[in-house]
């Protein structure tokens, strides 16, 4: 059985995705920069190649692999250009370059659906909905990164777009939303109007599943992945907030003055030596404000995929009380 290669298998998707693999048998090549993690996957079975794509792709002597699953990335509403270009554009490069030398013939590409956000609502984007100016430098550089996947024809490209991946081991999602309800009031905006669509983890991995097995030259090559279930980000809030042990606070403002409040936050971020992030971004005052959900139809008429795992089940496996 051919190896699948991945990316980033030291975080947080691409080592759930990994050990999955693992745990059905299949061969993998695990990719990554933090080697106690890699190590660990090693245990189980994967054949591992320390490296860092920001720097270029590594020698890749005696590796074979019928697949590469690029998941390695820096996501992140706030940092410096350079960083996230070294990551996501060179960073996709060095995934390309890769896959060939290792005679890969099908690229699994993780992108963003913040690709298509704007200040306003959009409720069920589809894929092939015209895309805005870049919100931040995360979303320029993945739109950079997502044209160097798909003009590496050889390759068969697939990309998925997965929205809001959650789960046991998430250091981000979750993760932020918490810490930012224990600083403080959450924005209300427009009476909690706002809604999302998450994503839990094993639900991308199953995707990327379905990516890999999807015959050649599929005739989409850019799917949205998500829960497919649209919450207002009032009950995300709260219901995380419950199962951690917290409660959320909640101060109303009209979109205007947090927007307003927000960019004058970045400007100080900005001017300052450290360019510390700030305790909101205009992004995230966006998604306070904003619906923004993804269609489906896409993933499920070419991919075969339909998410599995609804919010409330997602939470008991997040928080451990779930299979």
């Amino acid at each position: 059985m051919a190896a699948i290669a991945i990316t980033g298998a030291t975080g947080f998707l691409g080592g759930v995705l990994a050990r999955r693999l693992l745990a059905l048998g299949q061969p993998v090549i695990a990719m990554g920069r933090d080697r106690e993690k890699l190590a660990a996957l090693e245990k189980l079975g994967a054949r591992v190649l320390p490296c860092d794509l920001s720097l270029g792709a590594p020698p890749a002597d005696g590796l074979e692999a019928d697949a590469l699953v690029h998941s390695a990335a820096l996501s992140s509403a706030w940092g410096r250009t350079g960083d996230f270009r070294a990551a996501n554009v060179t960073g996709t490069q060095s995934a390309v370059v890769l896959a060939r030398s290792i005679g890969a013939r099908r690229l699994v590409h993780i992108s963003t659906p913040s690709l298509y956000f704007r200040f306003r609502d959009q409720p069920r984007v589809r894929e092939d909905a015209a895309l805005p100016a870049p919100v931040n430098a995360y979303a320029a550089t993945k739109r950079e990164a997502e044209q160097l996947a798909l003009t590496a024809s050889d390759l068969d490209p697939v990309i998925l777009r997965p929205r809001g991946i959650y789960g046991a081991g998430d250091t981000a999602l979750l993760p932020r939303l918490l810490r930012a309800a224990r600083s403080g009031p959450l924005p209300l905006v427009r009476d909690g109007a706002a809604e999302t669509d998450l994503t839990h983890v094993d639900d991308v991995a199953a995707a990327i599943l379905a990516a890999l097995a999807a015959p050649p030259a599929p005739a989409s090559r850019i799917f949205n992945i998500s829960g497919g279930e649209p919450l207002p980000i009032r009950r995300i809030a709260e219901a995380a907030a419950a199962r951690a042990g917290a409660s959320v606070r909640w101060r109303s403002i009209p979109e205007v003055a947090l927007l307003a409040a927000a960019r004058t936050l970045e400007l100080a971020a900005c001017l300052h030596p450290a360019r510390p992030e700030p305790r909101i971004t205009a992004y995230s005052a966006g998604l306070f404000a904003f619906t923004q959900t993804l269609d489906l139809s896409a993933a499920r008429a070419h991919l075969g995929w339909t998410p599995q795992i609804s919010f409330g089940e997602g939470l008991a496996r997040t928080f451990g009380d779930g299979t």
